[in-house]
């Protein structure tokens, strides 16, 4: 079952890994505004699964590991 705490976990741990990157970052190549990845990373909400697929390429992860459903990056 998907779980926002666990994507916003990863989200954010994924973008602090990637010194230098910021919300406004991962905003601009999501198209939405730094709230909208501070949510996301809160755990207060998703993304849709264009979005979705936009932050696994960019991070070079799956999207299960984005969503919780398995620990292999």
């Amino acid at each position: 079952m998907f779980d926002p705490k666990i994507f916003g976990q990863r989200l954010f741990s994924l973008r602090k890994q990637k010194i230098g990157v910021t919300q406004a970052d991962i905003a601009d190549l999501l198209e939405v505004t730094p709230t909208q990845i501070s949510d996301m990373e809160n755990g207060k909400t998703a993304t849709t699964m264009a979005r979705l697929c936009k932050l696994c390429d960019y991070f070079n992860v799956s999207a299960d590991y984005l969503l919780g459903r398995s620990d292999v990056k």
